[in-house]
Formats: C-alpha cells, sequence, structure tokens
C-alpha cells in the first residue's frame, strides 16, 4: 500500500496580510498530479487543514475542490484537526464524507477506531488522533491529574495499542499533530504551549509501523518510521529558500517498505532583499525576483519617503518592509533614562534623529524651539 503523508495546509493562511488561497489551491491541487503519477491509495492530512477554528467560505471551497480532486485522482483521504482547526466543525458531516472515501477523524473518543484499508497483504489500520488540547483532552480519556501533551497523547497511544494487539498481524499508522522531542521548528508555527509542557518524547508513537505528525513546518524525519512532513507552502519569510515537500510512504507485507521525498510545486517564491533603496530598485540582478513575495530590508541611511510604493512599483508582490538603518548603536536606556535632565527640543530634536536616522539640522531645531515655545505659551494662557 502507497500512503502521501502531509499536512499543515492551513487553508485560508496569509502572508503579511496578502491572501494566498490561489497559491494554496495550486500547490494542493498538485498533490493530485502525485497522486495519478505515484499510484498512491491514501493520501494523510495531520492536522492544521485550515488556518483558524472558523475558516471563510472561500477557504472551505478550495478544500472541498481539493478533496475532490485527490478523490478524483484514485486516493482516499484521512484527515484529523490540529491546533488551529475546530475539531467539531472540520468532523461535521464525517460519516457521510467517509462514504465518498475522504476520512475525517475529529472525535477524541474515537481516536481507537481505525480507518481500515486492505492491500494483498491484509489490513492497514489507520489511526487519526486530533490535536489533543490537554485540559480538554484529560477528561476524555481518564485522565485525572495529568496536565501535559505527553501524557494525553500518551494516553490515546496506550489506546491505540490496545485496538492493535486485537488486530493481529494488522500494519498500521498514526497521525498526530505535536511538537515531537528532535523536531525544528520554523518562524510561522502558532505555539501548542509555553513552558516545554507541550514537547512529547518520541518514545510515545513506539508499536506503530509509521507515524505521520504534523504541527512543524520543515521536513524531518525524527526516525525512519516518526516524520514530519512540512508545511505545503512557506508560510513565513525563514522558510524562503526551503523546498517543500510530503512524503510517499509504501507498507509491504511486514510493515514499512521504503519513505521517500515527493518534492512539491512553488507557485511563488520567497525572497528577502537587503540594501538602500536605490540600489533595490536599479540593480539589473533582480529582475529574477521582481515576481517573488519579497521582503526587504533597507538599509538607507535616512528613512526613505513611501518606500512601499516605491518597492510596489517594481516587485508588486512585496508584502514586508523593515527599516534597518538605525539598527546599530540602539539605545537600550529606559524611556525615563533618555528623558532625565533633558530639555524639550533636545528631547525632540532625539525624536527626529531616532525616525529619521540623522540628526535634525540647524534649522530644524531651530523651528521646533519656536513650536515648543508656542505650545508652552498657549499652555499658560489656558
Amino acid at each position: 500500500m502507497r500512503l502521501l503523508h502531509t499536512s499543515d495546509w492551513h487553508i485560508g493562511r496569509s502572508l503579511h496580510g496578502t491572501d494566498l488561497l490561489a497559491e494554496q489551491e495550486a500547490v494542493l491541487g498538485s498533490l493530485a498530479d502525485v497522486v495519478a503519477a505515484e499510484g498512491v491509495d491514501v493520501v494523510l492530512v495531520a492536522g492544521d487543514v485550515y488556518d483558524r477554528a472558523v475558516p471563510s467560505a472561500d477557504a472551505t471551497a478550495v478544500l472541498d475542490r481539493v478533496l475532490t480532486r485527490l478523490r478524483s485522482a484514485g486516493a482516499s483521504v484521512v484527515l484529523t484537526p490540529g491546533n488551529h482547526d475546530s475539531a467539531r466543525r472540520l468532523g461535521f458531516a464525517a460519516g457521510l464524507l467517509a462514504v465518498s472515501g475522504v476520512h475525517v477523524r475529529a472525535a477524541t473518543g474515537l481516536l481507537d477506531e481505525p480507518v481500515l484499508f486492505s492491500d494483498a497483504h491484509g489490513d492497514v489500520a489507520v489511526y487519526g488522533l486530533p490535536y489533543l488540547e490537554p485540559e480538554v483532552a484529560r477528561h476524555e480519556l481518564g485522565l485525572s491529574e495529568a496536565r501535559s501533551h505527553e501524557a494525553v497523547l500518551t494516553a490515546a497511544m496506550d489506546r491505540v495499542r490496545a485496538d492493535l494487539f486485537l488486530r493481529p498481524g494488522t500494519r498500521s499508522v498514526v497521525l498526530a499533530h505535536a511538537f515531537v522531542g528532535g523536531g525544528v521548528p520554523s518562524d510561522s508555527e502558532r505555539d501548542i504551549c509555553v513552558g516545554g509542557v507541550d514537547l512529547v518524547p518520541a518514545p510515545v508513537f513506539d508499536g506503530v509501523d509509521y507515524v505521520a505528525l504534523g504541527h512543524l513546518h520543515r521536513p524531518q524525519s525524527l526516525s525512519d518510521r516518526v516524520r514530519y512532513s512540512g508545511s505545503p507552502l512557506a508560510y513565513s519569510f525563514g522558510e524562503s529558500g526551503q523546498q517543500k515537500q510530503a512524503w510517499l510512504v509504501d507498507l509491504d507485507a511486514g510493515g514499512l517498505a521504503g519513505v521517500r521525498a515527493v518534492p512539491l510545486p512553488t507557485p511563488r517564491q520567497l525572497t528577502v532583499l537587503r540594501g538602500e533603496l536605490a540600489e533595490l530598485l536599479a540593480d539589473p540582478d533582480l529582475a529574477a525576483v521582481e515576481e517573488h513575495f519579497v521582503s526587504a530590508q533597507l538599509t538607507d541611511p535616512v528613512r526613505p519617503v513611501d518606500p512601499m510604493r516605491q518597492l510596489q512599483a517594481r516587485f508588486p508582490h512585496c508584502v514586508h518592509l523593515e527599516w534597518a538603518g538605525s539598527a546599530q548603536g540602539a539605545d537600550t536606556r529606559s524611556y525615563q533614562e533618555r528623558l532625565s535632565g533633558r530639555s524639550d527640543l533636545e528631547v525632540a530634536g532625539e525624536f527626529v534623529s531616532h525616525v529619521r536616522g540623522v540628526p535634525a539640522t540647524p534649522g530644524e531645531l531651530a523651528l521646533l524651539g519656536r513650536a515648543l515655545a508656542a505650545a508652552a505659551h498657549e499652555e499658560t494662557l489656558a
């Protein structure tokens, strides 16, 4: 049996306020091409199908079209909610969808009831673990004190292993959405928790043939049988240049037979540019990135006027801008320390220097002085 491991679709997510639905549909639709070309039997989606608990109508329409393409290409689908999803909303009409070959495993109480598939070697049990919020899941799993992801996932896997014990000879796959020890995060994931209580040791998932993980957006292998597929698109400029992929997983009569990466297309690349505004606008070597999503870090000593409009004239998909001209020698004193013993004119002059990157001219200081004197006179009259 051949499975395609994906996760973290985040349908509806934006990039610095720029809608990504077209890019998302393009890359997710390409999964159907992989299904057809590679003879995939089952597509796995390990959580964060949507980017928010209440997705937009446009986002749900994208998911509908993508799932339809996957089914038309010949694959069944098993998907689970992640921490961005609403399990109850995603699980709506799960019974009806299962009839069509799309299996949504969103109920904590049913996590030890697998989706069963068969091939020439027998059954394959696919267990979908929805994202387990410890404070909620511990009650559903009968845990009185434990309040960590490790505790609830251990209890969930105990149930999975107990069910597998009753299915001798059945090969097994688990989908889970968690931060597993050894994984390397990116800067586009939303923290599941703080203080380390979100970390789950990899041995929690012992006893199954393959573990399809979601949550971390960087594709990576924790072992031969425990892997993150990563997100199908780069969702932050920290991921620029990263090759996105899915895992093609083969099961034979003995269990896991092999795993290989399947590169995914990049509808629009992400590029970080750094330099002075005039240089970025004139550099002929940057013609190749004009249609990329661009993040610009400007190093001009003086903050340019209306830089985003000028950048977007050349780079229409520039979505992020920061001015790094005054980054060196930043004043780390507190606000009170910086004001202590200084006149209003000195404070105003320092504000000009901070915003613009160069000190106010004598003429500007004189103008500021007159404005401050007029304001003080008005306050006296009041």
